[in-house]
This record gives C-alpha cells, sequence and structure tokens, in this order.
C-alpha cells in the first residue's frame, strides 16, 4: 500500500495522474489497482488513494477515452462492485468510452447489464447516491437510446428523475425527453 500511497495518495493531483498515466501505462495500472485498494492498516491512506484515482480516471475518460477503451472489462465489473462511487464511476466511464468503441463492446454489455442494473438504481443505492446517479444513467441511456429494445422501460425511468431531489438529474430528464419524446 505504501507504493500506492506514495504515488496516489495525500498530495497526488489529479489532473496530472491522469496525463501521466496517457504517457505511461504502469500509471494507469497503478490507478486501476489504487481504485480497487483496501484499508489493511490504521495508518492506510486508502481512502486518499482510491478518491484521486477517481477522480483522475473520471478525467482521463471524459479527455481521452481512448486510454481506457482497453480497460473496458475492468470497469464493466466494477457495476457489481459493492461502493456505491466506483459503481458510479464505472456507468461514466463507459458512457464516455462509447465514443471509442470501434469493437461494438457496448451494445454487448448493456444488453447483459447496464439497461437493467440503471432501471433497478432505486433498490441498489441509499438515497442521495441513487438521485446523483439518476443523471449518469440518462446520460449512459442518452448513448443507445435509439438502438435500444427497451425504450419504454427507459422512458419511465426517465420521467421518474423528473421529481429528482438532483437539480442536475432533473435538467438530463427533461433534456432527455425533450430528444427523445415525439
Amino acid at each position: 500500500m505504501n507504493n500506492l500511497s506514495d504515488k496516489f495518495g495525500k498530495d497526488a493531483n489529479a489532473k496530472r495522474l491522469a496525463d501521466n498515466a496517457l504517457r505511461d501505462k504502469k500509471v494507469l495500472s497503478g490507478m486501476l489497482d489504487g481504485l480497487l485498494s483496501e484499508k489493511k492498516t490504521k495508518n492506510d491512506h486508502c481512502g486518499e488513494v482510491k478518491y484521486n484515482c477517481l477522480k483522475a480516471l473520471w478525467i482521463l475518460g471524459e479527455e481521452n477515452p481512448e486510454a481506457l477503451y482497453p480497460e473496458w472489462d475492468f470497469f464493466v465489473k466494477l457495476f457489481d462492485d459493492n461502493n456505491a462511487y466506483l459503481r458510479f464511476l464505472a456507468v461514466h466511464v463507459i458512457a464516455n468510452l462509447t465514443e471509442v468503441d470501434t469493437k461494438n463492446k457496448f451494445e454487448k454489455t448493456f444488453n447483459m447489464y447496464l439497461t437493467s442494473r440503471l432501471l433497478n438504481i432505486d433498490k441498489v443505492l441509499k438515497s442521495k447516491q441513487k438521485d446523483l446517479v439518476g443523471g449518469y444513467a440518462i446520460e449512459a441511456f442518452s448513448e443507445y437510446f435509439e438502438e435500444s429494445e427497451d425504450k419504454d422501460m427507459i422512458t419511465e425511468f426517465v420521467k421518474k428523475q423528473l421529481k429528482s431531489k438532483s437539480p442536475r438529474t432533473r435538467k438530463k430528464a427533461k433534456e432527455f425527453l425533450e430528444k427523445w419524446e415525439k
């Protein structure tokens, strides 16, 4: 843990980590390991490491999704993680990776995982998290709604998000419905 803490702990800068990961696959690999790190001793800086790795991967997914595309399966596995923030990151990163999905991985993935999982966030997440993740779920749905076989269920989910406590999620729901309901 000490090595991870030194690289990704307290004083780490997420933007710099993301930039370094573009140049060095070992840094990216370390960030993925850091994301899954577990606290082993009282003095571990596991929380800081996880948080900094999460922020850096978030940035990398937004700015350079092609750098994370080879890690597609890693992020898909996070859909099943007990940590809600890791599931939240997975939804966000996968949504960004669809922009560079040359192997049609998304089509396979959403049929297996995404739609059913996103439609059931009410059952999986706590209230505050649910409101936040709802907006990201809507963004993910927007990426494949046109091809989806579950349009009615997705639309029903999005309509429920119009009553979300999160202003951002309500805005995303309104934009989605304006775009797709005709």
